[in-house]
């Protein structure tokens, strides 16, 4: 089942609470607090149905390893989803610097995943 979501982004395998939580094996109310508290964001329909896509699966996935395998409350999950987010971004410019260029990006991208984290660089 295709659907669309905000524009013209196609969006493949879109699921609707019952079958992502019947997937996920997670109750629905879980989804539903998840995205109370920002965590995911699915889609919704004409009729405010949410629609889960597979990348909200695969973010729901990950949520789940985060609390029941490695133990960590919601705030923890929130704080590791930002961590994980600003790594992704990190890694995507990274491919694109050389030399000075490279260790500046580098060094920012620290300071703002130590911010994250509400430390200072010593």
């Amino acid at each position: 089942m295709n659907r669309h979501r905000q524009g013209s982004e196609q969006l493949e395998g879109v699921y609707i609470i019952s079958v992502a939580a019947r997937i996920l094996e997670m109750h629905p109310q879980t989804l539903r607090k998840y995205e109370r508290i920002g965590l995911v964001r699915p889609s919704r329909t004409v009729g405010m149905l949410r629609l889960y896509s597979d990348e909200d699966v695969a973010r729901l996935r990950l949520i789940k390893h985060l609390v029941g395998d490695m133990g960590l409350n919601l705030a923890g999950v929130q704080l590791a989803l930002r961590l994980f987010n600003r790594l992704l971004q990190m890694k995507s410019q990274i491919r694109s610097l050389q030399g000075d260029e490279l260790r500046s990006s580098l060094d920012q991208s620290v300071d703002e995943m130590l911010g994250i984290l509400h430390t200072a660089p010593r």
